[in-house]
């Protein structure tokens, strides 16, 4: 039996057991692929060939799209990756993608695969000093990027080729690649375990580390991720996520692409909620992929449309507060599944279809996954309900999981250490199995001896109306050692007043255990990273700057003690 099917074989029965997630557990196994494996060549080619079904969508904000067959897909792939060989780019060599949601990003995802050669996803956001660091930490041999981001390098040393989508001067133009036909790309003779993608994380509390993926460990490691969205082959698959991140690989790439699904990309300069929603009902998507601030954009906007075609609807990238989960299946009767991975590996935690979904619970191991709670103090595996830190079980090789943090040794032992691959995220487990997220290891924090989850604290404060997002850290106090802080960012129609401070103060008050209780409330911007994640971090360190002064600028901070009319 070839890779190819042995892959599909896998494939299949995940499709076949969607809705029995105990059967699927039992009888998963991750695929041999045999001695080389190539995903673009071993797999996508193989679905491609001869197959007029969409494989890619783009739609760009003025309505226009692009359609592309998976056949069309393959061939385009296969001009961009002669074209390339010609300009030098060899197997093994990291190649920079700095593009944004535009046709020619999986031309050359394809095309770099198909190569042997290493894809460095980068976002446009980034900045100069933000690419001089990735282009030497990551041994960039190339960079393909657009005109207007080419300005950008100017000032990046390296010794790299460069690549345009259109004319700019001192750059090689990728147009001249479709100007030919070229025969189908020759397998690279890759091995599972040869690198293929290098992820820069978002750095929400310390530098952003280097993330090496393998052959298998994302395309293969997928293959869960798509059981968790539930896909079948012929569905319409539309995932809000910038390139340049993992989770845009995750359900922009590979996950629709092993259920020979279409992904449906929706191209923009400004989010817009309602366009997103016509655009959903319009185009028939069949399945939907957001990050929680984008579902808390869209519950505040008016969704008496209906779901249109939808059947699956799922969150990822930050936990889902219940409220949102709620409202969801109120307004469409959906069940709104969560689910929990990284950049380091593939989903590893969701809910998925056809399980009952439990408030706040990220749902359960996927099948594959060797997901364990580890004790932060013993390292021993915390067995039945318990809490304790996410862990993968090294002794399982969990083949979804990365080779490891590139070029930083110190946290690569940190991260596998005690047998463990350490998430650095810690959880609850209850009787039936179900995980539940508490927060970062370094978020969760002690007041008055009680350990505090801001998550827990913020799904709360967010079912206030008044409250579009939140981020609570620990500020300093002499009695308790600390107390809840928040910082909200008001939805519109909102003022910044005091009677808007209290108000909130009062519902946190009547919905939270009394060691949980805001105690402090500002009106602010949250800090955040280039791929939209809250830096607590920043936070927490600007409330230890303000204890050791004089304290938060006058009017700009609220205390529970400044409304006599909240005690009792």
């Amino acid at each position: 039996m070839s890779a190819t099917e042995r892959y599909r074989e896998a494939r299949d029965l995940m499709v076949a057991l969607r809705g029995d997630h105990e059967a699927a557990v039992e009888q998963f196994a991750w695929p041999d692929v045999g001695e080389t494996f190539n995903w673009g060549v071993d797999w996508f080619d193989a679905i491609a060939r001869d197959n007029e079904a969409l494989a890619l969508v783009v739609m760009e904000e003025d309505g226009s799209s692009c359609e592309i067959s998976f056949d069309a897909m393959a061939a385009r792939s296969d001009r961009v990756a002669a074209w390339m060989a010609n300009e030098g780019v060899r197997k093994g060599d990291p190649v920079m993608l700095m593009l944004g949601n535009q046709l020619e990003l999986w031309d050359c995802m394809l095309a770099v695969i198909k190569l042997g050669a290493v894809i460095m996803p980068t976002t446009t956001a980034a900045g100069a000093a933000d690419l001089t660091d990735r282009v030497e930490r990551g041994g960039a041999r190339f960079v393909v990027t657009t005109p207007d981001q080419a300005s950008k390098f100017e000032d990046v040393p390296g010794d790299y080729g460069r690549f345009s989508t259109a004319a700019a001067e001192g750059w090689r133009d990728l147009r001249e690649a479709y100007q030919v036909d070229v025969p189908p790309t020759a397998h690279p003779g890759t091995a599972p375990d040869d690198p293929l993608l290098l992820y820069f994380t978002s750095g929400t509390t310390s530098k952003p580390k280097l993330v090496e993926h393998t052959q298998v460990s994302y395309p293969v490691g997928h293959l869960t991720t798509a059981y968790w969205l539930g896909l079948r082959p012929g569905d319409v698959h539309l995932n809000i996520s910038s390139p340049g991140w993992a989770k845009h690989a995750w359900s922009c790439f590979f996950a629709p692409w092993i259920a020979e699904a279409t992904i449906f990309v929706l191209s923009y300069a400004k989010f817009d909620a309602e366009k997103l929603l016509e655009t959903l009902r319009e185009n028939e998507v069949t399945s939907f992929c957001a990050p929680p601030t984008v579902w808390r954009m869209l519950i505040n906007a008016d969704l008496s449309g209906g779901p249109g075609s939808l059947r699956e609807v799922v969150g990822a990238g930050e936990p889902l507060n219940p409220e949102v989960i709620e409202q969801v299946r109120r307004a469409w009767d959906l069940e709104l599944r969560d689910g929990y991975g990284q950049t380091e590996m593939t989903l590893a935690v969701g809910n998925t279809p056809g399980s009952p979904v439990k408030p706040g619970s990220m749902g359960r191991p996927l099948p594959g996954v060797p997901v364990a709670l580890v004790d932060p103090l013993s390292n021993e595996r915390v067995d039945g309900v318990g809490e304790g830190e996410i862990c993968l079980d090294l002794s399982e090789h969990p083949l979804p999981l990365m080779t490891g943090y590139q070029g930083d040794p110190e946290r690569n032992d940190e991260a596998m250490a005690g047998g463990w691959y350490h998430t650095g995220d810690v959880a609850s487990r209850d009787a039936d199995g179900w995980i539940t997220y508490i927060g970062r290891t370094d978020d969760v924090f002690k007041a008055s001896d009680y350990k505090i989850s801001p998550f827990e604290v913020e799904s709360v404060l967010i079912e206030h109306p008044a409250v579009a997002e939140a981020a609570v850290v620990p500020a300093p106090d002499p009695v308790r050692l600390a107390v809840p802080k928040a910082y909200v960012v008001l939805a519109p129609g909102h003022e910044p007043t005091q009677d808007t401070a209290r108000d909130i103060l009062r519902h946190a008050r009547e919905h939270l255990q009394p060691w949980q209780r805001v105690r402090r409330l500002e009106f602010a911007d949250l800090p955040k990273t280039i791929s939209g994640k809250i830096r607590r971090v920043e936070l927490r360190h600007r409330e230890e700057e303000l204890a050791a002064g004089d304290g938060a600028p006058e009017g700009t901070e609220w205390r529970d003690d400044m409304f006599p009319d909240l005690k009792g």
